[in-house]
């Protein structure tokens, strides 16, 4: 039993570390606060080795941000004047 003991405290170990990080994963994914800090970890690392990259994502947060614009009236189907009704 001596030399197993051992081996039994490694594997007890990582069992805990896996049921650990597997219960942060759940908190993370409830809250929904992984999205955020890994897009900003990936956009600082485009930022410094793909400068590129980070033009791209800046182009896309902006075209997020931007409001679509309201429907012109004109381009709306509807009777047709002078022509048949």
């Amino acid at each position: 039993m001596g030399q197993w003991m051992p081996l039994l405290i490694i594997v007890g170990a990582l069992v805990v570390v896996l049921a650990l990080l597997t219960a942060l994963a759940g908190h993370v994914r409830r809250r929904g606060t992984a999205g955020g800090g890994l897009r900003g970890a990936m956009a600082a690392y485009d930022e410094a080795f793909h400068g590129t990259a980070a033009d791209s994502y800046y182009e896309i947060q902006v075209q997020t941000d931007r409001r679509s614009p309201l429907p012109d009236d004109r381009w709306k189907r509807g009777p047709r004047s002078g022509g048949r009704a």
